[in-house]
C-alpha cells in the first residue's frame, strides 16, 4: 500500500499533518506538490482521474506559498495543500467540460465562490478532476471521456462511484491531498465509499453553488472529499468562508467543531436500518455494517431501528424524478441533439425528464416538502441515523447496472434535504472498502462529524491502495 502514517516529513500525507509539517519547517510546499505532481505522472496514464494538470501554474502557486509561509504570512491550515477540483467548477481562464467530450473548449469566465474560498485560504489547484457527464450518474462511468480506475484494484476496471469519479481517485491514489465535489444523490459519498475516503455531503443551500454546473438547483450540494474526518472539518470550514485564523484556533484550542468531534458518542440515539433495508444489502456489506454497529454500542451509543416514513427506494426515485426533469430544464438542448457524441447512459437519463408536465413537477415539489415534515417527525427522537453508504463494493466495470442507481442510500437524504458523512470502515474479502454513511438533521454537520470522527479512532484507518 501507499504509506500511510501522515508523519511529519511525509509530502503524501492529510491537510493536517502537512500543514503541521509547513509550520515546522519540515516539509516545503514545493515538495508537496512536486510529490503529488509526480504520482500523476507516473500513474495517472492508467488510473486516469484528471481531465485536466495545471502542472507549471501549481509550481509556482508553491513557490509562492514558501515565500509566504517562510516571511511569517501563513494563511491557515490549507497554505500550501494541493488538490483537485471536479470538473464541473468554473475556473476563470480555464476549461470546463462539465464532462462532455462536446465542451472540449467551453472557457469559464467566471470562478465561484467556494473555489474562491479554497484559493483564498491557500489552496492550489492541481487540475480538474473527471466527472461522470454533466454529474448524471453514481457508478461513475463516462462513455466519451473515459472512466477512471478505482485504485482499490489495478487489475480489474472497477468503478469509482460518481459522478465525483475523479476527485475521489486523485485522492485515493495519492494525485491529490483531497477532492472537491458535488453531492446532489450521493455523489460526494458513493466515490468516497467505494473509494476507501470520507466524503461530507453538506446541508441543501449550506453551501453556495454559484461558478458551479447546475444538475439539479433543488437538490445541488458542493462537498469535500478527504482522507480523513479532521480534514473535512478544515475543508467545510474553509468551503463556508471562515478564516484560516479562526480554523487555526480552534485546532489548537479543541473549540468549534474540533471540540464537538472530540466529545464522543456515549448517550446518543443511533437509529439503523430495518429488514427491509438490510434485504438490499450484499451480506458482507451486512456484516462490515453490523460490526461497527456493535462498535457504537461498545462506544455507549444506543442503538434503535429506524423506519423512515417511505421506503428508501421510493424516495430514491422520487429523487432521481426532480433531479431528471431539472437536468433536461439545464441541459435538455444538447441532449436533444442526437448526432451529439454524449454519454448515452447519461442521455436516457436527462431526457427521461423531458416529458413530464409542469404540473408533475409542481406536485413533485409539493410532495417533496410535505414528505420532509414527516421525515424529520420520525427523526425527531434520534441524534442521527446509520446506514451502509453502499449496498455493495465497487463492481467491476462491466457488471455495473445503468439502469440501476447505486444510491439507494444516499439519494433519499438528498431528498430529505438533510446532512450526511461517508466514511471507510474496512476492506472485504477482495480487498475493496466498505463504508458508513452517518445521516443528522439538516445543519447538524457537528452531528455527522461527531459520530464520524468517533467511529474513524476506534477503528483506525484503512490505508491506500497499492498501485
Amino acid at each position: 500500500m501507499i504509506r500511510a502514517d501522515h508523519s511529519m516529513t511525509y509530502p503524501l500525507g492529510t491537510i493536517a499533518s502537512i500543514s503541521e509539517a509547513y509550520k515546522n519547517g519540515l516539509l516545503t510546499v514545493k515538495e508537496v506538490v512536486s510529490a503529488h505532481l509526480d504520482q500523476i505522472q507516473r500513474h495517472d496514464d492508467k488510473i486516469g482521474a484528471y481531465q485536466t494538470v495545471f502542472s507549471e501554474k501549481a509550481m509556482q502557486m508553491a513557490d509562492a506559498a514558501d515565500k509566504s509561509i517562510k516571511a511569517g504570512y501563513r494563511l491557515g491550515p490549507m497554505h500550501g495543500i494541493p488538490f483537485a477540483l471536479k470538473d464541473i467548477y468554473h475556473l476563470e481562464g480555464t476549461v470546463c467540460t462539465n464532462g462532455a467530450k462536446v465542451l472540449l473548449n467551453n472557457q469559464s469566465t467566471e470562478t465561484g465562490t467556494v473555489v474562491r474560498r479554497l484559493i483564498a485560504g491557500g489552496g492550489i489547484i492541481l487540475g480538474k478532476s473527471k466527472t461522470v457527464e454533466h454529474a448524471f450518474g453514481g457508478w461513475g462511468t463516462n462513455q466519451q471521456m473515459g472512466t477512471p480506475w478505482n485504485p482499490w484494484d489495478t487489475k480489474h476496471h472497477r468503478i469509482p462511484g460518481g459522478s465525483s469519479s475523479g476527485s475521489a481517485v486523485a485522492t485515493s491514489a495519492a494525485m491529490a491531498v483531497f477532492g472537491i465535489g458535488s453531492d446532489t444523490g450521493g455523489s460526494v459519498r458513493l466515490p468516497a465509499g467505494f473509494c476507501g475516503l470520507t466524503g461530507l455531503k453538506v446541508t441543501e443551500g449550506q453551501l453556495p453553488c454559484d461558478g458551479i454546473m447546475p444538475l439539479s438547483q433543488t437538490l445541488d450540494t458542493p462537498g469535500p472529499i478527504t482522507q480523513t474526518v479532521t480534514d473535512a472539518i478544515i475543508l467545510y470550514e474553509v468551503m463556508q468562508g471562515r478564516s484560516g485564523a479562526d480554523i487555526d484556533h480552534d485546532m489548537k484550542t479543541s473549540q468549534g467543531l474540533f471540540g464537538q468531534a472530540a466529545q464522543g458518542i456515549a448517550g446518543l440515539n443511533v437509529g439503523v436500518i430495518n429488514d427491509t433495508e438490510r434485504a438490499y444489502c450484499t451480506p458482507e456489506v451486512l456484516s462490515d455494517y453490523d460490526r461497527v454497529l456493535d462498535i457504537l454500542k461498545s462506544l455507549g451509543a444506543r442503538i434503535e431501528v429506524f423506519s423512515a416514513p417511505f421506503n428508501y427506494a421510493q424516495c430514491a426515485d422520487w429523487n432521481g424524478e426532480i433531479t431528471a426533469i431539472e437536468a433536461y430544464n439545464n441541459h435538455g438542448a444538447l441532449y436533444d441533439d442526437h448526432e451529439a457524441l454524449l454519454d448515452e447512459d447519461v442521455r436516457k437519463r436527462v431526457l427521461s425528464g423531458k416529458t413530464r408536465l409542469a404540473h408533475d413537477y409542481l406536485n413533485l415539489l409539493k410532495q417533496r416538502r410535505e414528505h420532509m415534515a414527516m421525515f424529520m417527525s420520525s427523526l425527531a427522537s434520534f441524534d442521527a441515523i446509520v446506514t451502509p453508504s453502499m449496498t455493495t463494493t465497487a463492481p467491476k466495470i462491466n457488471d455495473a447496472d445503468q439502469a440501476v442507481a447505486p444510491g439507494h442510500f444516499t439519494r433519499p437524504f438528498n431528498y430529505f434535504g438533510v446532512c450526511g458523512l461517508s466514511l471507510p470502515t474496512g476492506l472485504s474479502k477482495d480487498g475493496l472498502p466498505f463504508s458508513l454513511q452517518i445521516i443528522a438533521k439538516p445543519h447538524d454537520e457537528a452531528m455527522c462529524i461527531r459520530i464520524g470522527m468517533s467511529v474513524e479512532s476506534a477503528l483506525g484507518s484503512i490505508g491506500r491502495p497499492t498501485l
